[in-house]
């Protein structure tokens, strides 16, 4: 019997020991990030993206009605071509790709577990990666017409995805100072 429960404690130890060893490795960083911001409170203030370009300077864009089935989910800040985008909270990256309507975009998993999409970027900041923690204000590229917007004015489109989907980042924006 006492053999049994040493051994069952054993087992324990290890399992947990090898568990903490896990959640230490580089490849659990995602899961790690995730799980600090997760705790941390939604920001009441962001900062704007698009280097240079102030609150005011952004339309309300939020819910206008793109094409017959869908609505504009984030707010466009125009500037010119190449014009650094940055990071508008902490967090990790979750995605760089290039495709869909948004054309080169970035996913970054930001605070409360809040989803930040940087879409229509011409270019990514040069080895940006999902899994890269980023900084506030940190680059992540530059300001295009990728996607959906070829054509049109160079812009950056960002959203912001909370647990209940989209809403509206202007307020937040102009909550900076």
């Amino acid at each position: 019997m006492k053999r049994s429960w040493g051994w069952g404690l054993l087992a324990c130890a290890l399992l947990l020991g090898g568990g903490a060893w896990l959640w230490k490795q580089p490849f659990a960083i995602i899961a790690r990030e995730g799980w600090r911001l997760s705790r941390l409170p939604a920001p009441h203030a962001i900062a704007v993206p698009v280097q240079g370009i102030g609150a005011r300077q952004i339309a309300a864009t939020f819910g206008a009605p793109r094409g017959r089935d869908r609505t504009h989910q984030g707010v466009d800040i125009f500037a010119a071509r190449g014009t650094p985008v940055r990071a508008a909270t902490e967090g990790v990256v979750l995605s760089v790709r290039d495709r869909g309507l948004g054309g080169k975009q970035v996913w970054l998993l930001g605070p409360a577990g809040q989803r930040h999409y940087y879409a229509h970027l011409d270019g990514w900041a040069p080895g940006l990666a999902a899994g890269d923690v980023i900084g506030t204000g940190q680059v992540l590229g530059i300001v295009g017409d990728t996607g959906n917007a070829k054509g049109t004015p160079p812009h950056l489109h960002y959203g912001i995805y909370g647990r209940d989907g989209a809403y509206d980042p202007l307020p937040l924006l102009r909550q900076t100072r």
